[in-house]
């Protein structure tokens, strides 16, 4: 049961405000957004997902730069609420196309219809996009996807010339096109982020694969689809089947060690031919969530190193190569290193030539930070910074440095080399004539190396 629900601009502005018990007191949206704004506590530079203030408890997510906040006085479960946060993000995405503040305030409205009909009293009476549409008559107001920033993920996908236009997931699944049609299509996205430890000398000490499909579906008539996989998928490894033989791709068998799957998905046909049966329900959804712990080509490489270079200084040098194919590029990498405390200034050199890449040092909390726009795959980039400490008494320079993380986005790239072979639509029909794409993406979960 929750009291309060409203979502919040970067700037903090109320975009949309609801309170459905009157329990939480005036002004709560304010009181929030200078707690996470100037977040203090526990030597956390972020505020938790869950905190309380004077006897209220504010639960928040984060999504495409909105905070979508739900306050209550009761003790209630935190990863139910946060689960319906996103969910009310993505329900609101289904029926706008974009979600961003700009679609918010020009469709308050329907916002307002929608929340209404989500929660009722402070308790939750659906999340379902299809059935909402029973509910739900306002029609959305459509934004202008022309820029780039204003589609979040999705534009990650429209570098290349081979990449989809990057307005194909932006509409409304309810909205019609022009002349009352609708467009039959469908978009299975394969999102895989990614746990690596490297050791010092650069092995891989854990690796680990937390893979998502997801799709969106704008198809008529919610008609019967098959999602066919690697014919060597393998599900847990007591079978042993995934190691008696090797893909055709020759980079062996995918197995996967777990996997939950959505609830309108039967498995009939999955242990004989690995084809998944369901019926899609309107807007986005997760068709499966899996792990993967079996051995993985990592796609990029670090080998940081620290050197002292005099009583109060040292060198550093971070070395990152793309280990994979070269029609292949990575966008939004960011590296840090957490320095000594008594660190007082760092001066940067990049290699000659290099575009795109920033350099900081966050004398806040002593971290170095390097941004690269973009990396082709097979390339190697470095970078050296020149560390100046103060006069203060300090230890093991090695010790009290790192480790190494990373943060990136490879789009149309798995490193689990999980595939869909294809996507088809069991009924036939003259209306069905479906555009289908199956676009891939890895992210960093946990990229780290060690000194």
């Amino acid at each position: 049961m929750i009291s309060q629900l409203f979502v919040l601009s970067q700037r903090g502005d109320n975009i949309v405000f609801r309170d459905y018990r009157g329990e939480v007191q005036k002004g709560s949206a304010e009181i929030f957004f200078r707690k996470v704004k100037f977040w203090k506590e526990d030597g956390q530079e972020e505020a938790p997902p869950v905190f309380n203030v004077d006897g209220v408890n504010y639960f928040h997510v984060k999504v495409v730069g909105l905070l979508f906040v739900a306050t209550t006085r009761v003790n209630i479960a935190p990863s139910l609420v946060l689960e319906l946060l996103q969910r009310i993000a993505r329900v609101i995405k289904d029926y706008l196309g974009i979600l961003n503040e700009d679609s918010l305030r020009k469709n308050f409205v329907l916002v307002y219809e929608l929340l209404d009909e989500v929660i009722d009293f402070g308790y939750v009476q659906t999340t379902s996009t299809e059935m909402l549409k029973s509910y739900v008559f306002n029609e959305p107001i459509v934004v202008d996807a022309a820029r780039l920033q204003s589609l979040g993920p999705a534009a990650i996908f429209m570098q290349g010339p081979k990449r989809m236009p990057g307005t194909a997931v932006t509409k409304s699944v309810v909205a019609t096109e022009p002349g009352g049609r609708r467009r039959e299509e469908i978009f299975v996205d394969i999102i895989e982020k990614i746990s690596i430890t490297f050791s010092s000398s650069g092995y891989i000490l854990t690796s680990e694969i937390d893979g998502t499909i997801q799709m969106k579906s704008y198809l008529t008539g919610n008609p019967e689809i098959r999602l066919a996989f690697n014919d060597d998928l393998s599900i847990g490894r007591g079978g042993g089947s995934g190691y008696d033989y090797r893909s055709s791709s020759g980079s062996g068998a995918v197995i996967l060690d777990d996997c939950n799957f959505h609830q309108s998905v039967r498995l009939d046909s999955f242990d004989m031919d690995k084809t998944l049966s369901l019926i899609p329900p309107d807007g986005e959804f997760t068709v499966m969530n899996y792990r993967l712990t079996q051995e993985f080509k990592p796609p990029f490489r670090i080998n940081p190193l620290i050197e002292e270079a005099g009583a109060l200084k040292a060198e550093v040098i971070i070395k990152v190569r793309a280990d994979f194919s070269s029609s292949i590029t990575a966008n939004t990498i960011m590296v840090m290193m957490p320095l000594p405390k008594y660190t007082t200034r760092a001066s940067f050199e990049l290699e000659p030539g290099a575009l795109g890449q920033t350099t900081d040092f966050k004398e806040a909390n002593k971290r170095l930070e390097w941004g690269l726009k973009k990396i082709v795959g097979g390339s190697e980039h470095t970078l050296r910074a020149k560390l100046t400490f103060s006069p203060e008494s300090h230890g093991n320079i090695t010790k009290e440095s790192g480790p190494v993380s990373m943060t990136f986005t490879i789009p149309m790239y798995n490193a689990s080399k999980l595939q869909v072979k294809y996507l088809q639509i069991a009924k036939k029909s003259g209306t069905y004539n479906p555009y289908r794409w199956v676009r891939y993406v890895t992210q960093a979960n946990s990229y780290v190396a060690r000194i």
